[in-house]
């Protein structure tokens, strides 16, 4: 049998990281929305034809692949189907690891210029192949806005969270202390034996030996034993007191109940600027950062609208903004609903808007509307909810993404309500914020 070699000339694919591909495209991924807000016939952002153009986006401008690659690819006279057929490749990678699944058809998926050229279908009248986002790049993705969050911070040393009081604990990070009715029993064996030692120091000689040891030592040593050899008996006995006993102290570390209100109305994509997505992010990044750090913590996310509902996290992605008002007053309301469930030293909210509160619901379940200024009454009812919080121990902490003069106001009156705080961010800064307030949060608490 002959065997012929050839020489090995490399694939495209070689040295594209698939990780730093998905990265590339969290915008598409998390999409809010943003580019049907411009006008209509807009790219239905879960098809295969944008997923394509964003890929194609990503190999030319995001420095995925050699210089003389993309440009040997974008010569359309050496191959002319040739980078088609590299961007195919990447969506069926894509979808072979789990980070996507499609509803193409198999006979399209054996024409790749098919699905590169009307987006799956099988002709210009036929339904468009869509893909959706898997929990396995949910959960990439926010580790990787996690990463580059924490990143620009800085360097940081993780642990739980740490409060003003110390508590006997396993881990010891203060001076250990004498020991008190009620506390762990988490002794310093080093502080309680030189307390022993301190308070027997002052005994006659040989009191330290129990029943006489030493002189019957003495003797035995006639016996059978060498003069001056120590027996056993011999040995000095600790008496340990009460009084001696000493316990490490460790800092004292609480559990979080974290609330997530996001807000999805309109505005969060008008004004030329998407405010959903990088929200979306920071809310995928906190969750990494609890799941991995502190895994006591709980979170939730809230969306708000024209009313309020609370979601999964597994949904995220796929949440899109809508011609919503801004009822903040039901947010508040379902999210404290939410916290009373929980027993946890510390419960917050977190709002992340750029809007003011525009809707509210009435006692007999209609949603009032009022998008011109801050009308007294929805103001009113959602500084009550505020207040409602602050006596049920609630912290609010709001992230406003607009620097308006009244909602300037408004924000500052809920912070001084539930002595919370008021970041004034852009969609850029809101993550570095959030995670920073965070991380942050328990070594302010004032039990």
């Amino acid at each position: 049998m002959r065997y012929r070699y050839s020489r090995f000339t490399g694939d495209d694919l070689d040295g594209l990281d698939l990780e730093d591909l998905l990265s590339k495209l969290s915008d598409l991924l998390l999409s809010s929305g943003f580019s049907d807000a411009n006008g209509e016939g807009a790219v239905d952002e879960r098809s295969l034809q944008a997923l394509h153009d964003a890929i194609l986006e990503a190999l030319l401008t995001g420095d995925l692949l050699p210089e003389d690659l993309v440009n040997q690819l974008l010569d359309q006279e050496t191959d002319n189907g040739r980078l088609d057929r590299l961007i195919q490749q990447l969506i069926e990678q894509l979808e072979s690891r789990g980070y996507i699944t499609t509803n193409r058809d198999p006979q399209a998926r054996r024409d790749p210029r098919e699905v590169a050229s009307v987006g799956g279908g099988l002709g210009p009248d036929a339904p468009q192949a869509r893909f959706e986002v898997t929990d396995k790049a949910l959960d990439f993705l926010g580790y990787r806005a996690l990463r580059d969050l924490l990143g620009s911070l800085g360097k940081s040393s993780f642990g739980r969270h740490d409060t003003r009081d110390l508590s006997t604990g396993i881990e010891t990070t203060a001076a250990p202390k004498p020991y008190e009715f009620g506390d762990a029993l988490n002794l310093d064996p080093s502080g309680t034996i030189l307390n022993a030692v301190r308070r027997g120091a002052g005994r006659p000689e040989g009191a330290g030996r129990a029943g006489g040891a030493s002189g019957a030592g003495r003797e035995r040593g006639a016996g059978g034993e060498s003069e001056g050899e120590e027996s056993p008996n011999d040995l000095p006995v600790i008496d340990v007191q009460y009084e001696d006993l000493m316990v490490a102290q460790g800092e004292y570390q609480s559990s979080c109940a974290t609330v997530l209100m996001l807000d999805c109305s309109h505005s969060m994509i008008l004004y030329g600027e998407d405010r959903f997505t990088p929200a979306k992010r920071v809310a995928l990044a906190l969750a990494n950062l609890i799941r991995a750090q502190y895994p006591g913590d709980a979170l939730h996310l809230v969306l708000f609208h024209d009313s309020a509902e609370e979601i999964p996290l597994k949904q995220l992605a796929r949440v899109r903004v809508g011609p919503y008002h801004t009822n903040t007053r039901e947010g508040l309301r379902l999210a404290r609903r939410i916290l009373d469930r929980q027993r946890k030293d510390m419960r917050q909210i977190v709002m992340i808007t750029d809007g003011k509160p525009s809707a509210l619901t009435m006692p007999d379940g209609r949603i009032y509307k009022n998008a011109y200024g801050l009308d007294p009454l929805i103001v009113s009812e959602t500084l009550a909810e505020v207040a409602v919080c602050r006596r049920n121990g609630i912290l609010v902490n709001t992230f406003m993404l607009a620097r308006d003069f009244d909602l300037v106001s408004f924000v500052r009156r809920v912070a001084s309500i539930c002595h919370g705080k008021a970041y004034f961010t852009t969609p850029y800064t809101l993550g570095q914020y959030v995670l920073m307030d965070y991380l942050d949060k328990k070594t302010r608490t004032i039990h």
